[in-house]
């Protein structure tokens, strides 16, 4: 009886927690992170057509999407650093409201948005004005910012990544290629330093050396080469519209880059190195700037490191006959196809000869690279 009493007593208790589960767990949302209110609603990054920054330094820059593409249009003009532009328009879509810190604040100053230290504007497809968010200080945590949308008293959190997001000057906004071309189009290279000159032409799908010798170039090494000068930055800007190019060492350059497109030409010219920096100048514009010296390390090496050390273009499996020579002793191997298709090497005598032996040599025949190349060539050769 006692068995049976305990038995009822479980299953009212079961009863009594699944009811609990069914009537109060089930009205709970799924998740306890509470959805955060967009500082903008119903705006999507692809709609930004516009947008207006005024940094911490006090540069005002202003940004358009011109047939797809980002322009600076203030303070001057330019192409944008697109990547830069686009995190802007998709950040600004998506900004979240922490947390209200005062619906009616009386006293900005205290959170650093009288005057705002950086403010960011933009304007969406098919409207005249441009919404705004001001930043201010950071939290004392450090965690979050003081913001403000122009026209409500409230002051509100968030996330303080988005200063480094939009607290950009003009520079940083601007493209800083150094110089732009079409990859696909380049047909030659050449590399001229006070101590030597390297120039490469592109034969169909390959690079040829032409000077200091005539000889094959490594694919690889000036493909690397020429990805390393598109993708050179400036690190600042010395001379908007040019300068006196002496005072810059430009008048007798350190080097010089050109980069050959069938007709035409890109043209980079090095000067003097100063403060960890080397004065340039791209011949197609005004300005000089600056770029890391370790451009000049990574691309002026000696004309051995760009020709190509592979002795043989042949490969094991694509060799199909093979003669050496040694004084008067020739020897040749040859591959063919048996009636059944098997294929098999034979020497001269036309005997078969030990396939597995001669995949080896022509395995390490494919393989052999020169270790360093001399300057003439060797009479005794």
């Amino acid at each position: 009886m006692r068995g049976i009493k305990s038995t009822l007593a479980l299953i009212v208790i079961f009863v009594g927690v699944v009811a609990y589960i069914y009537f109060v767990d089930s009205k709970k949302p799924v998740s306890d992170t509470e959805a955060k209110d967009k500082a903008f609603t119903g705006v999507s990054a692809d709609d930004v057509e516009e947008v207006q920054v005024r940094s911490s330094e006090g540069e005002t820059s202003r940004l358009q999407k011109i047939g797809g593409k980002w322009q600076l249009v203030e303070p001057v003009k330019v192409e944008a650093d697109n990547t830069e532009a686009s995190n802007i328009a998709s950040t600004l879509a998506t900004i979240d409201i922490q947390r209200v810190v005062d619906e009616n604040a009386s006293n900005l100053k205290e959170y650093g948005l009288d005057p705002p230290r950086v403010e960011v504007g933009f304007r969406t497809k098919g409207k005249k004005d441009l919404q705004r968010i001001l930043l201010g200080e950071k939290t004392p945590t450090g965690g979050d910012l003081y913001a403000q949308v122009p026209g409500s008293k409230r002051v509100f959190l968030v996330n303080s990544f988005l200063d480094s997001t939009f607290n950009k000057n003009t520079f940083a906004l601007r493209d800083k290629k150094v110089l732009a071309f079409e990859r696909e189009k380049v047909d030659s290279l050449e590399l001229v330093s006070p101590d030597q000159t390297l120039q490469f032409a592109k034969k169909g799908n390959e690079w040829a050396m032409v000077k200091p010798v005539a000889a094959r170039a490594d694919f690889g090494t000036v493909e690397g080469a020429l990805e390393r000068i598109g993708s050179v930055q400036m690190q600042a800007i010395t001379a908007e519209n040019g300068d006196d190019p002496k005072k810059y060492g430009l008048d007798k350059p350190s080097a010089t880059i050109s980069v050959g497109l069938g007709s035409s030409k890109a043209t980079l010219t090095l000067g003097k190195t100063d403060n960890a920096v080397v004065y340039a100048k791209d011949a197609a514009r005004p300005m000089i700037f600056t770029v890391a010296p370790t451009l000049t390390s990574d691309l002026f090496k000696g004309a051995a490191e760009y020709r190509r050390k592979d002795l043989f273009d042949s490969r094991s499996f694509t060799t199909d006959k093979v003669t050496f020579t040694r004084g008067s002793e020739i020897v040749t191997l040859e591959k063919s196809k048996e009636k059944d298709g098997k294929e098999v090497w034979k020497n001269g005598a036309g005997k078969d000869v030990d396939a597995a032996k001669v995949d080896d040599l022509l395995s390490k025949l494919s393989t052999v690279r020169a270790s360093t190349f001399q300057a003439t060539a060797d009479p005794g050769l």
